[in-house]
């Protein structure tokens, strides 16, 4: 029964989205290439298959299906996965990698990058995003570009939102046309973020 009010309840907020006129250009502007994540750069050279040119550039389309898929990868990861620091967990500051049980934010993006590649969307609409929270610490999120924009899948939050409507300062992310290179992103929205001291 659970199951069955939940499917509604998403079906309805896919509606409302869709008949509310969102429009597709609610992507990020990118602003060019830029320097990749260090944790990134020492994930590739562990696992290369992950980080290579995409040979088809291509957006999810977005209905029911997919918007479900996007919730419940998003949901199902978010519950699974313990919150720990690379610190905690390996001791050092920063590795990337794919979570079995615990992890922190980049890891979370990636375990959601490769469940939604393997449910069939598109790798180059899956691309790793980094930003800055509101406190001013750095943060990453899974970005999936879509035919009606851009949406961010957090592990900080449970819903998936429009990334417009996320109170982060958005700074880069992979590169949609190859996933080991990063561009810059020109996020102009006037998100205040504290400073770090």
């Amino acid at each position: 029964m659970h199951n069955i009010i939940r499917n509604t309840a998403l079906t309805i907020a896919l509606g409302v989205l869709l008949l509310s006129g969102h429009e597709a250009n609610a992507e990020m502007a990118v602003t060019g290439p830029t320097s990749q994540p260090v944790g990134h750069y020492e994930f590739c050279k562990i696992y290369p298959q992950d980080c290579t040119q995409n040979d088809i550039v291509a957006k999810a389309r977005l209905d029911d299906r997919t918007w479900q898929t996007m919730l419940e990868i998003n949901d199902a990861v978010n519950v699974a996965i313990a919150p720990r620091t690379d610190e905690e967990m390996h001791g050092v500051p920063e590795l990337w990698s794919y979570p079995t049980t615990e992890g922190d934010c980049e890891d979370y993006a990636l375990l959601k990058r490769y469940m939604l590649e393997r449910e069939g969307f598109p790798r180059s609409a899956l691309l790793i995003t980094v930003l800055r929270q509101p406190s001013g610490a750095g943060h990453a999120v899974l970005t999936v570009r879509t035919d009606r924009g851009d949406f961010i899948l957090d592990n900080l939050d449970q819903r998936v939102l429009d990334w417009e409507d996320t109170v982060y300062l958005y700074l880069k992310r992979q590169s949609e046309k190859h996933a080991g290179k990063w561009v810059g992103i020109a996020d102009d929205r006037g998100i205040l973020v504290g400073s770090v001291r």
